[in-house]
């Protein structure tokens, strides 16, 4: 009992492992309580007991040995763990359990095995289990196979493998023991029910007894297929949905389920291979040849036996497939034919696809040995061919096909049609695609109409086969010509077909297609055909139009196939065709004259032929009206044109006559059902008159109609051939031309190539230089369609030709086609769409295969080929340089090239590597002559060649991989990775064929789009790969495994593992893993994908945010590597590293020295390089969620070659102070070496990435301390962190947010904040989002303050992908467990609140009534307090405000966004700016004069405007703490409450206009809604002021996306348009009504206003719509508003460069001029009225600048005279008006004598000067003020030019002011208005406040304070700056001078810059230049006076409200401090 008491003590788990039994049985018990209470399958419990389960099921004692199976039980079913336990508790259970006595523990370990295979260890349980049958103890045998059984009847035979356990049946059958025999007949009847006769043959050699009990046993089967009833954990959920269904009593779907799972198993595949060729008699080769037949029979007859063997092994079979094929061949004795047949249909049979290489040779032979008569040689020969095509597929035998069908015997063509049709049953609608059907078709078309009557029946049978196989849709365009009988009976012998896969295959077909047919036979045809648009044949019924092809594409491209002919595919493509009417009789001249007097005028009959020009053109008019208004039904094409063809016809003499006719001809082809026999009529007469200068345009514009009619490929070939007959070379050239046109017009499709290449080569031999020309320009667009295969038909071309026809096509190069524009439209979409699909290939192997392609067989003597094998290898040459010949002379070849491929696979392997190399050259030769069809050897020759990939010479192994290329370029890869060919070749252990051929595989598999199945069995080789000895091959294998994984997926490949050992499964594992994540994605199109796509290097995750902005960034920062330098680089820092290493070998003595050098070595393009290398995959990607070793590694071996090894040494060390020491080390060199630190900057951050993952607090501190230092070293530096340096840091810098100490979490968040000084915030939002996904609630809160403050300091356009998305997830937060995390949503939500308003709502969607209330609750309070910020953000402020300039020149670098999005831009910033000014007035109080703009420097600037990174400046922090001027609490009361008000409201305005450019039509709306209230009260309207450019903007912005988007939207409803227009142009109307802010519209945007309204005039079609004609009245209304209310200098101005634009514009319609120059005509009008406001100089320059595109010459040569008379009216009128005066306003032009216009202007004025003198004089005097009589007017104009003169100089303005006060004050009446017209707004506004505040002076009302940045020490009042601020944005842009140099200031000033009219894209530009420029000085403006303007002014117009609104401010603020 001690003893007890004892272990009692004992933990559970050493009770276990007790001695006593007792002790052990307790645990066991203990043990099974335990593993019942875990609830948690992950629990880490159960990783305790991994070592014991097997000593559970092992005990020694029976009784414990029992509560040890139950309690693994348990184990196994409930932990996560258990799987690891697999392979010893199975193994266990077998040896231990199944030979126990007691039932009991045979059940629970029965039990334990089916659990493990429920937990997905099946492979690992049935491996145990086989062995156990191997066992001696019969017992454990029987438990065995019991335990096999029960697991195939519960799982089913998915999951257990049945190969293995039917190899061992027939052995188990054997036994001695009766109980294994009766166990192991029960087995196979569980295996006979998973697959049936598949175990027959298996079976077949066990004891008959046995197998007719067996037999008995089956027969008594359920014949339902069976089904799992249990299922592996992953497949639970499939379990339940079965029940389900049963639950529901239907076994519907069940059956299709089970449909899939019985046919998997294979017999073949359960069955062993046998070697025959060893077996083969010694003598067969030469018995076979022997004299007598009965020898040859012997012969035979040993292969027939062997080849019974229903699974033969692979092996070489050449040898013996070339002996039957000759018997079957040239055998005389018709039996053994047959026999030789059996013996290939055995060897097909027993090698299957392995057979594939030898088909293509003996397919020919049997096909042609049908001639026999014999019905055993046909059977044995028809069994031969079907087993050979299961072997195979269609499309590499088809050559051979097609080449027997053209035979002359019957029966041959017979038994040809019947394999056809025996083989399409096989086919799939994807197998057999159109390319491959397409010469099918063809063939078996001409044997339709076959004399034999038994070749009839087989085409039919053929053609039945077919349509059941892919449809009526594909097949019917072949089938056009087909008459009605014929094709009844191809439908007929369609229904009577069975198909192979049964409903499977043409499952798609018979749903759409065969449906219909058979009611479809006797309906009328038309109606139907609406219904079902696939079925496009003719159909029976009346013939009246049945529609011959709804689908576009199939006729087009059917023709050149279908065998008749030209004419056969003569398929119009009109509405309607009646099929009758393409053999439309040829009627005679009375029938025609009859049906011609029925439709037409008689007169007109009569006067055809009258011999006066003049009624002949009469007659024509006649006919043409009569013409016009038929109707296509009535109208008789035919007799029409044989009446325009009766003399005088085509001869005619008259051109205008000859025009009409002409243009008749066109309409008719138009308007009627134009058929080729009318076509035939006309053509002839067109080509003669196609070079006529006159009638040229007419002869082609009928040819184009006719081609609509007739199709373009039937009409091209017919004009081709009759202009080439003719002598005319005019004629030539212009019908070439014409057809280069058309073949753009129409597309390529279905035009005969061969036919235009034979004419363009008579062409290019031509002798007339016009023609040759057209030729090659027809090539270049020939070239377009068909590709450099077209040069191949020209090399024999003289030098010179060919270099131009080169220079042509070099010029299409990289063009594509454009898309056809006729020929297309009448079709229904749904069949172009289809075509779509799969035909591009097509045409350009059309073209590869009209190549005339050489038959070179017969070349290929048996002498040549015994040469090739011949011992000397002299003679070897001189065979393969024949060879070599044969090819080249022949170019293109048949694929049939007889014996060649063996005589070339066995020099492959010779032993002179020349020769290996001389036949590969040979066989790219062949690859290129023979093209695609080369498909067909690259079994037998393309495989031989991989082989040769192993070769140790490298120049072989180079020419090898060029022959591969070669051939996989014509083959595509599919041929290549069918079959198990490359994976035998990849299973030889040759290191360099290995490396060779998987990078081979790792190049091409990226670009395909799919793979056979086949993959898979290379996998396991791959995965030896990984672990072979060679690290080439290893390194070339990880490279390929992400693309095997891309086709194979993870799932496939993880399984393939398991077959391999422990250890390497492990190591495998681990890289798949990381191959997951380098995965890149399948190639989406056809397109050539590259190899290795950018997106799979970036982790998915942080891709959205580095995307767009990665270019601008690299680009400002790093200039990209050039590839040389790349190279070069390689070899540097290999040497590099290898001096790294060299150091340690010095003494410990020189240790000392060694740390003086820099520790961080400057390696040029090193980072570039290690982003190479990262993108291409050939480092691992930086990203893990804990740093695994080949990380550390990795990063250890990129920092040997930059980084001082002693420092390596103290950063790699296992020991934290180590890292400290570096740490220490890097912050002292930071400065020193700035260059170094940024060139490695990428390492130094993921190596402090590693350092996060420590645990030891002081170094994450010091690392912290070093980060905050190395951030603002890299601002200063101006440097952009690299996309790649921020994917590997920021989100490891942000694990640290949640770290639980205060102090690191607030360094983390202030490093945060310094990294947004380098890498825009925008893109730092995503990863800071992600971080909010984390598990520890403390990063996930800290990360939600953190986007609170990017969003509250940079506003909403930080927030990735989308605002609303970004607040979405924001939100998701709000119902958070944790307090924190609430709160910091909440807040953040809130802070987004300020910035945006009630617009949060809308973003954040919906959320739950909890939160939603919650936030209501949050925003009441917070709202209430905007201005108290809280204490932190004030002190992190001046750091925030900096990162917003920085941010500002960071858009400035960026890439040019789109109008939409600078609109936004724009309205953040104001955003941004009222919030500055109103939630932090401390932060801007702290700012002080190094934000002021040095004007001076600025205007002495004379380069271009250069947008730099601003200069960061040394902040003198006494300055903060000296004393400040003014009295703060007044002027904070008054300031800071007006600019909140005006910016806000201005904001508002601001976002509502960028939402009128919206894409959407209700935002639109809306937005347009919300400024129609504005303008509409008078008292509001004001608020637009400033805003009228930007609302335009976005408005025509609107009007072109309507115009260009939604009208063409078929989708859109088109009321939503018009109730847009309706809105858009209602606000204009508002707008344009108030005088005052239509004169704010600048030139530009008037210009594109004009613009889009003219567009929307003439947009027909509006004019469709209901309320279309409305609309465009409504704009007529609005244009005359806009003409009439607009400043008239910028309106005029507009329109004169609108009128030059369009004329000069050659896409412009000649309406849009006119309406242009109409508006012109209006403004003429009110000249009148408005020439005092008009700024003529502007004006005249405008006319100057016209007159300079259009000189007079120019602009009488335009088709209308309306542009000169509109320029003289206009000039005419400005002359009446202002007289001779008009000469003083040409000052804007430069050189006024080379000036057209100024010569125009004093040739009127000599006209007018006698009436008008006197009159000018009185109007200059009303002009200008009355002048005190003394002085003259001259004098005293004079004097004030002088005086402006002044004004305008910058060192003398004060002075001119002075003066000029002084002159008013003089002359009070004096009208200074004359001199300030013709100068810039800014420059009269100027001088008015400049004289204001003189006048303040001189009253004594006290000086203004000076500004504080002046450091000249002059007084200024703060306008002068405003004003030169002002000058100096428009010299900088609004105005957009283009000056190359500018001119001084003072010229600026005196004369207005010259305004050339900027379109509305630059306004933007400068606007953004602008609002960046305020929005920086309302960050940092001290509220003194000059700041507050330049904030308050941010509008970019100049109007006259702003400018009394900004007085007023001046004046409140002089009063403040006075």
């Amino acid at each position: 009992m001690g003893d007890d008491s004892e272990w009692m003590k004992l933990p559970v788990d050493q009770k276990c492992e007790h001695k006593l039994w007792k002790a052990r049985l307790n645990g066991y018990e203990e043990s099974l309580k335990i593993f019942q209470k875990i609830k948690d399958e992950k629990s880490p419990e159960w990783s305790k007991f991994l070592g014991l389960i097997k000593k559970f099921v092992t005990d020694s004692n029976a009784v414990v040995q029992l509560k040890g199976l139950e309690a693994a039980l348990v184990y196994v079913e409930n932990a996560h763990v258990a799987g690891k336990t697999t392979g010893e508790v199975v193994s266990g259970v077998v040896s231990k359990v199944f030979n126990q006595p007691k039932a009991k523990a045979k059940e629970l370990g029965i039990e334990i095995c089916l659990m493990y295979i429920e937990i997905e260890k099946g492979e690992a349980v049935q491996e145990e289990l086989l062995k156990g049958l191997d066992s001696k103890n019969p017992k454990i045998i029987v438990a065995c196979i019991e335990t096999l059984r029960k697991a195939l009847s519960e799982f089913g035979s998915k999951i257990i493998l049945l190969k293995p356990i039917i190899k061992v049946l027939p052995k188990l059958f054997e036994s001695r023991e009766k109980a294994v025999r009766d166990e192991a007949k029960l087995i196979a009847v569980e295996i006979y029910r998973w697959i049936r006769d598949a175990l027959r043959p298996p079976l077949q050699n066990i004891n008959s007894v046995q197998l007719k009990e067996l037999e008995e046993e089956w027969v008594k089967l359920p014949t339902g297929a069976p089904r799992p009833t249990r299922f592996l954990r992953s497949q639970q959920e499939l379990e339940a949905k079965l029940e389900q269904q049963q639950s529901a009593g239907g076994d519907a779907e069940g059956g299709g389920d089970d449909g899939d799972e019985v046919p998997q198993i294979d017999a073949y595949e359960l069955l062993e291979a046998v070697e025959i060729l060893s077996k083969l008699p010694k003598d067969f080769y030469d018995k076979i040849e022997a004299k007598k037949w009965q020898e040859r029979k012997e012969a035979l007859e040993a292969v027939e036996v062997l080849v019974k063997n229903p699974k033969l092994e692979a092996g070489d079979y050449a040898d013996l497939v070339k002996a039957l094929k000759k018997v079957v061949g040239k055998d005389t004795n018709v039996m053994l034919v047959a026999l030789a047949a059996k013996c290939l249909t055995g060897l097909a049979v027993g090698l299957r696809k392995k057979f594939g290489q030898y088909a293509g040779h003996v397919v020919p032979t049997i096909l042609e040995k049908f001639k026999e008569k014999k019905p055993h040689v046909v059977q044995a020969l028809q069994e031969a061919m079907d087993a050979i095509f299961l072997t195979t597929t269609l499309q590499n035998i088809s050559e051979d096909v097609l080449a027997v069908m053209d035979n002359k015997n019957p029966t041959i063509k017979q038994q040809t049609s019947l394999f056809i049709a025996r083989s399409f049953r096989h086919c799939t609608a994807s197998t057999l695609p159109k390319s491959l059907l397409k010469p099918f078709c063809a063939a078996l078309l001409k044997h339709i109409n076959d004399s034999a009557p038994e070749v009839r029946d087989a085409a039919f049978e053929a053609l039945g086969t077919a349509l059941k196989v892919v449809g009526e849709k594909v097949v019917n365009p072949f089938l056009v010509d087909v008459d009605k009988l014929k094709l009844d009976k191809i439908k007929e012998c369609s229904e009577k077909v069975e198909l192979v896969h049964g409903k499977k295959a043409g499952l798609a077909a018979e749903k759409k297609e065969c449906k219909p047919v058979p009611g479809r036979t006797a309906a009328s045809g038309a109606a139907g055909d609406k219904d079902t648009k696939d079925i496009s044949a003719p159909k029976p019924g009346p013939l009246k139009k049945a529609p011959a092809t709804k689908a576009g594409g199939p006729p087009k491209k059917g023709k050149p196939t279908a065998p008749g002919g030209p004419g056969s595919a003569g398929t119009k493509n009109k509405k309607g065709l009646e099929t009758k009417e393409i053999v439309e009789p040829e009627l005679s001249l009375e029938v025609c004259e009859e049906k011609a007097s029925a439709v037409l005028p008689a007169t007109c009959i009569q006067l055809l032929d009258s011999s006066n020009w003049k009624e002949r053109l009469a007659c024509m008019e006649e006919f043409q009206k009569a013409v016009e208004l038929m109707d296509r039904t009535d109208m008789p094409c035919q007799a029409l044109v044989r009446m325009l063809a009766k003399k005088p016809g085509w001869k005619e003499t008259n051109f205008q006559v000859m025009q009409m006719k002409l243009h008749i001809v066109a309409l008719i082809a138009q308007k009627g059902n134009f058929s080729k026999t009318s076509a035939q009529i006309v053509l002839d007469g067109l080509v003669d008159k196609i070079g006529d200068v006159k009638c040229g345009n007419n002869a082609k514009e009928a040819m184009t109609a006719i081609a609509e009619a007739c199709m373009l490929p039937w009409t091209a070939e017919q004009v081709m051939s009759m202009a080439f007959s003719q002598k005319n070379p005019k004629n030539q050239s212009e019908t070439l031309n014409w057809l280069s046109n058309a073949i753009k017009e129409f597309g390529f499709s279905g035009l005969n190539v061969k036919a235009f290449i034979s004419n363009v080569k008579t062409a290019l031999a031509a002798t007339n230089p016009a023609v040759r020309t057209s030729a090659i320009t027809l090539l270049g667009v020939m070239y377009l369609y068909v590709g450099p295969s077209l040069r191949m038909f020209f090399e024999d071309e003289k030098p010179a030709l060919l270099s131009q026809i080169d220079a042509e096509f070099e010029k299409m190069q990289g063009q594509s086609p454009p898309a056809p524009t006729r020929g297309i439209s009448k079709h229904s979409t749904s069949g172009a769409d289809e075509e779509d699909g799969d035909e591009p290939d097509d045409g350009g192997n059309d073209v590869v295969d009209l190549l005339p392609r050489t038959e070179i067989s017969d070349k290929i003597t048996s002498e040549l080929v015994s040469k090739i094998g011949d011992k000397n290898w002299k003679i070897r040459k001189e065979g393969l340089d024949e060879v070599a010949g044969i090819i080249n002379e022949a170019k293109f070849i048949q694929p049939n090239i007889g014996e060649l491929p063996t005589a070339l696979k066995g020099r492959l392997n010779d032993s002179n590597k020349i020769l290996v190399q001389q036949t590969l050259n040979i066989l790219q030769q062949l690859a290129v002559a023979m093209g695609p069809n080369i498909k067909q050897h690259v079994k037998n020759l393309g495989i031989p060649v991989i082989t040769v990939l192993g070769d140790s010479k490298n120049n072989v192994r180079a020419a090898a991989l060029a022959t591969v290329n070669a051939w996989a370029e014509q083959t595509g890869m599919k041929e290549w990775l069918e079959g198990e060919d490359l994976s035998e070749e990849l299973k030889k252990e040759n290191p360099f064929l290995r490396q060779e051929l998987l990078g081979w595989l790792a190049e091409k598999l990226p670009t395909l789009r799919s793979t056979p199945t086949d993959l898979i069995l290379c996998v396991p080789h791959l995965y030896s790969c990984l672990e072979d000895r060679n690290g080439d091959v290893r390194k070339k294998a990880q490279d390929a495994l992400p693309f095997f994984m891309m086709h194979l997926g993870y799932e496939k490949m993880a399984k393939a593992t398991g077959k391999l050992k422990p250890t390497s499964k492990d190591q495998v594992l681990a890289m798949l893993e990381k191959a997951k994540a380098n995965m890149p994605a399948k190639p989406a199109a056809p397109a050539k994908a590259t190899s290795k796509p950018a997106g799979g290097s970036a982790p998915a995750k942080f891709q959205p945010a580095s995307a767009p902005v990665e270019d601008s960034v690299s680009g400002t920062v790093e200039p990209k590597p050039d590839p040389k330098k790349a190279k070069a680089l390689g070899i540097s820092s290999k040497a590099k590293s290898a001096q790294g290493k060299k150091v340690p070998s010095k003494t410990s003595l020189k240790d000392d020295e060694d740390k003086s050098g820099p520790v961080f070595i400057v390696v040029p393009n090193g980072k570039e390089q290690r982003m190479k290398d990262e993108k291409g995959l050939k480092v691992l990607k930086w990203n893990f969620t804990t740093p695994r070793d080949e990380y550390i590694e990795q990063l250890k071996t990129q920092m040997s070659s930059c980084v001082a090894k002693w420092l390596q040494d103290e950063m790699f060390h296992s020991d934290f102070q180590h890292h400290n020491k570096a740490l220490a080390v890097m912050v002292d060199h930071l400065e020193s070496e700035k260059e170094g630190v940024i060139g490695c900057l990428d390492l130094i951050l993921k190596w402090l990435t590693l350092r996060f993952f420590d645990t030891n607090t002081s170094v994450l501190m010091k690392a912290l301390e070093y980060l905050k230092l190395l951030f603002t070293l890299l601002s200063e530096e101006e440097y952009h962190l690299t996309e790649n340096e921020a994917s590997s840091f920021i989100p490891y810098l942000i694990l640290k947010v949640g770290e639980p100490k205060d102090v690191i979490r607030k360094d983390v968040r202030a490093i945060l904040n310094r990294m947004c000084l380098v890498y825009p915030a925008s893109k730092m939002f995503p990863f800071i989002m992600e971080g909010t996904k984390s598990k520890n609630s403390k990063q996930r809160a800290e990360c939600l303050e953190e986007l609170g403050c990017l969003v509250e300091s940079y506003g909403m356009n930080v927030c990735q992908p989308t605002p609303g998305k970004a607040l979405k997830e924001i939100a998701i937060h709000i119902g958070d467990r944790d307090n924190a995390v609430r709160n910091a949503a909440l807040n953040t939500i809130v802070t987004v609140y300020n910035v945006h308003g009630d617009q949060v709502f809308k973003l954040i969607g919906t959320l739950s009534e909890k939160d939603m209330s919650m936030l209501e609750e949050r925003i009441k309070r917070s709202a209430k307090r905007p201005a108290a910020a809280p204490v932190k953000q004030v002190e992190e402020k001046p750091q925030r405000t900096q990162s917003i300039s920085s941010n500002a020149n960071m858009l400035r670098k960026g890439p040019a966004e789109d109008m939409s999005s600078k609109l936004k831009i724009m309205y953040r910033t104001y955003r941004i700016q009222a919030r500055s000014m109103s939630g932090h007035p401390e932060a801007a109080q702290m700012v002080r004069r190094e934000f002021q703009l040095d004007l001076d420097e600025i205007e002495n600037d004379n380069g271009t405007v250069r947008c730099e990174m601003p200069e960061l400046v040394q902040h003198k922090l006494d300055d903060i703490f000296e004393p400040v001027l003014i009295p703060e609490p007044k002027i904070r009361a008054v300031s800071p409450h007006f600019d909140d008000m005006h910016s806000n409201t201005a904001s508002t305005i601001n976002f509502i206009i960028s939402q009128v450019a919206s894409g959407d039509i209700n935002t639109s709306i809306q937005a347009l809604t919300q400024i129609d209230e504005v303008l509409r009260q008078e008292d509001k309207a004001e608020a637009m002021s400033g805003h009228i450019d930007q609302f335009l903007i976005a408005t025509f912005m609107q009007l072109r996306l309507v115009y260009n988007t939604h009208m063409a939207d078929e989708k859109l409803d088109k009321d939503e348009i018009i109730k847009l227009y309706s809105c858009i142009i209602g606000n204009m109307i508002s707008l344009f009504q108030i005088e005052s802010l239509a004169r704010e519209a600048s030139t530009g945007v008037l210009k594109d206003l004009m613009h889009g309204l003219i567009t929307l005039m003439l947009d027909s079609r509006i004019e469709d719509l209901e309320e279309g004609q409305q609309v465009i009245r409504s704009v007529n209304l609005l244009v005359v508003k806009v003409l009439e209310k607009s400043d008239q200098t910028n309106i005029l101005s507009a329109l004169l460069v609108l009128l030059q634009d369009s004329l000069l514009a050659t896409a412009s319609s000649p309406k849009f001029s006119e309406l242009v120059m109409k508006c012109l005509w209006r403004m003429v009008r009110l000249l009148p009225d408005t020439i005092n406001s008009i700024n003529l100089d502007r004006i005249l320059l405008d006319i100057h600048i016209f007159m300079k595109v259009f000189p007079k010459e120019k602009l009488k040569q335009c088709k209308s005279e309306f542009p000169i008379r509109t320029l003289k009216t206009l000039l005419h009128t400005l002359c009446k008006l202002k007289g001779p005066k008009i000469l003083d306003h040409l000052t804007m032009i430069d050189n006024k004598n080379e000036s057209e216009l100024e010569a125009h202007l004093c040739r009127m004025m000599k006209h007018s000067m006698d009436q008008t003198g006197s009159k000018s004089d009185k109007e200059t005097e009303k002009g200008a003020s009355r002048i005190d009589e003394k002085s003259s007017k001259a004098k005293v104009n004079d004097f004030l030019a002088e005086i402006f003169k002044k004004i305008g100089s910058k060192e003398n303005t004060k002075e001119g002011l002075a003066e000029l006060y002084e002159y008013k004050k003089k002359y009070s009446d004096a009208d200074i208005e004359p001199f300030l017209k013709n100068s810039s707004q800014f420059f009269q506004s100027y001088v008015e406040r400049g004289l204001r505040v003189i006048e303040m002076e001189r009253e004594g009302k006290g000086r203004i304070p000076t500004s504080t940045g002046n450091t000249n020490g002059e007084e200024v009042g703060p306008s002068v700056y405003l004003e030169r601020l002002k000058i100096l944005r428009q010299r900088c842009g609004l105005d957009n001078t283009k000056q190359d140099d500018r001119p001084p200031l003072t010229s600026l000033l005196s004369k207005p810059a010259v305004p050339t009219v900027a379109s509305s894209t630059d306004m933007l530009h400068s606007k953004l230049s602008q609002l960046r420029e305020s929005r920086e000085q309302h960050q940092h403006s001290d509220l003194d006076s000059n700041q507050t303007h330049s904030s308050g002014s941010m509008t970019t117009s100049s109007s006259t409200a702003n400018i009394d609104d900004l007085k007023k401010r001046l004046e409140r603020i002089k009063s403040s401090r006075k």
